[in-house]
């Protein structure tokens, strides 16, 4: 008795699918705007804070209910006329703002429209609130390592000036948490804090130039830019190619 054993003819081995140039050139651009969109904000995470300004004394520059974003900073790296965010406890341990006068070595004195001397050179500050009620006149020298601090409101500013009985007003260095770059919100006053030059004149340290927050900020947004624009691509060829189908079917 023979048996039969039936074969199956082989099939035929289907050719891989190769992906369309399109789909390719996709697929790298969103991850060119992934990569740009988690570094920008990452660089912004790992360098900036946000700080909610609670007092008019840096008015007009700061308002009260501003939020800020600031970079983490310490006291070695503050130049004259900088914008800081500080603790100290003879103030009270709070988190404060105020702009940086004089530094350690300093000799820092106000007349009583809120205009300061530093080193003898009278200090041209454009910033500052017109003054509405008379300011504490003073005199001091800075101790090394501190730094004498005083707000943008001359006329109500609760600062240096007003704790001169403690090593002459001025505060640790140490103290110092970051500098202020830009005003986030609200919207309407959103922007960056221009560096000022009125301190320049004394030589180092001067105030800071921004540091990388408009670059991780377009790295942020161009990130997303991409992504979002290469997704529309995506999704328009990939529509155009259902109609033509449909057309010819």
């Amino acid at each position: 008795m023979s048996s039969v054993v039936e074969q199956t003819p082989p099939t035929e081995a289907q050719p891989a699918r190769r992906r369309n140039p399109a789909s390719i050139v996709q697929g790298v651009v969103i991850a060119i705007g992934f990569v740009m969109l988690v570094g920008g904000f990452a660089m912004l995470a790992i360098q900036y804070r946000p700080f909610k300004i609670p007092t008019g004394s840096m008015s007009p520059t700061l308002e009260v209910g501003d939020t800020v974003l600031a970079h983490t900073a310490d006291g070695k790296s503050i130049g004259r006329g900088d914008i800081v965010v500080f603790q100290d406890t003879d103030w009270g341990n709070a988190t404060l703002v105020k702009r940086v006068a004089a530094v350690g070595g300093d000799t820092v004195s106000g007349d009583r429209e809120g205009r300061i001397t530093v080193n003898g050179h009278q200090v041209d500050e454009p910033y500052l609130a017109k003054a509405t009620a008379p300011a504490t006149a003073f005199s001091v020298t800075v101790p090394e390592g501190r730094l004498f601090l005083l707000g943008d409101f001359r006329g109500n500013s609760m600062d240096s000036r007003s704790h001169l009985d403690v090593a002459f007003g001025s505060v640790p260095a140490s103290g110092v948490k970051a500098r202020v770059e830009a005003v986030i919100l609200p919207l309407s006053r959103a922007g960056l804090e221009g560096r000022t030059a009125a301190f320049d004149e004394l030589g180092a340290p001067r105030a800071h130039q921004a540091g990388v927050l408009v670059p991780a900020s377009w790295t942020a947004v161009g990130g997303a830019v991409l992504i979002v624009l290469a997704s529309a691509a995506g999704w328009a060829v990939s529509l155009s190619r259902k109609l033509q189908g449909r057309r010819k079917a």
